[in-house]
């Protein structure tokens, strides 16, 4: 099944990088093309290991090495630092999230003037990513993610509704909220919290909203760090056992809440094609010129019950 899969994937995107390529002068390579892939994930978030799953089947696919880097912490200050230290090693290419356009717009300008080609994926927008220069964006447009979701809460009569953010110093994060606001028809304001990224802060602080707001109809988590905290924060407060939850992302314990119905949907990005397609368009461009001419929107896509038995034995791994 894997051998199928690795061949089937790497035929797909050949393909897919022909069919819509469009013509760009470049020096063809041998094989062993040097990568860097930074992202602005702390070493904490466990959703990134499908992406580095990703990561390394592509490498190996495309016989390519790949370092991949972030911030410990998630300090963005200290990504844009590995950015400059991933520019001033000259690799083939680089892929990187956009947490923070204007932390990172200095370390890429200078990519751009060494002609080191790069792709954006999972965080930014379509338009951050060209007037940073990238040759494209790979990832799921997170407005209108959560515009999708607050829709969809708006039609089982959701008015109220909390957001925990995780990760706020993330622009895309902040996106999310909004959209599902907008999705609802109202204000984005107090109902967004900061509940940091450390379990039992998670918990603490959306039990403490909660008391305050106890006619909370709905709560938006941001992936499965502030999902399962959440989780643990609805069981200890029987009154909220009818809350309308969603949340972005997901793994085995949102799988089984999705299951039980403890959760209504899971927002999923589709992680693995972020991982695997920059690595793999990259080594197309180093090698014969050739790149998609748009975009890759990897998401939204909605799992609920009716469809999680067709993804859960993946989570973790390629979902």
């Amino acid at each position: 099944m894997k051998k199928f899969l690795k061949k089937s994937t790497a035929i797909l995107v050949a393909s897919a990088a022909t069919l819509g390529a469009m013509s760009v002068a470049t020096t063809a390579h041998a094989e062993g093309e040097r990568f860097v892939f930074i992202s602005h994930a702390p070493d904490s978030d466990s959703w990134w290991n499908v992406i580095k799953n990703a990561v390394k089947q592509a490498g190996d696919d495309m016989d390519v090495t790949v370092e991949y880097r972030n911030p410990p912490t998630g300090d963005l200050a200290d990504m844009a630092r590995i950015v400059e230290q991933a520019v001033a090693t000259n690799p083939d290419g680089i892929v990187l999230s956009i947490a923070d356009f204007d932390t990172l717009e200095g370390p890429l300008e200078k990519a751009s003037r060494k002609g080191i080609p790069f792709i954006t994926m999972n965080s930014g927008t379509e338009a951050q990513s060209k007037a940073l220069g990238a040759l494209m964006h790979i990832g799921q447009p997170e407005f209108a993610a959560g515009l999708g979701a607050g829709e969809r809460a708006k039609k089982e009569g959701v008015k109220s509704f909390l957001c925990v953010n995780h990760y706020i110093t993330n622009p895309a994060s902040v996106e999310r909220c909004m959209g599902f606001a907008k999705g609802l028809g109202v204000e984005l304001g107090s109902q967004m919290i900061d509940s940091g990224s450390d379990p039992t802060n998670v918990e603490t602080k959306v039990s403490a909203y909660l008391r305050k707001h106890p006619d909370t109809q709905a709560i938006l988590t941001l992936g499965p760090t502030s999902a399962h905290p959440t989780l643990r924060a609805i069981k200890k407060n029987r009154n909220l056992s009818d809350v309308y939850f969603g949340t972005f992302d997901l793994s085995g314990e949102i799988s089984e809440a999705i299951k039980d119905g403890r959760i209504d949907f899971a927002i999923d990005q589709q992680p693995y094609l972020q991982g695997y397609l920059p690595v793999s368009f990259l080594t197309l461009y180093s090698r014969y010129g050739l790149i998609p001419s748009n975009n890759v929107n990897s998401g939204p896509g909605f799992i609920t019950k009716d469809n999680i038995e067709l993804v859960e034995k993946y989570a973790g791994e390629f979902r």
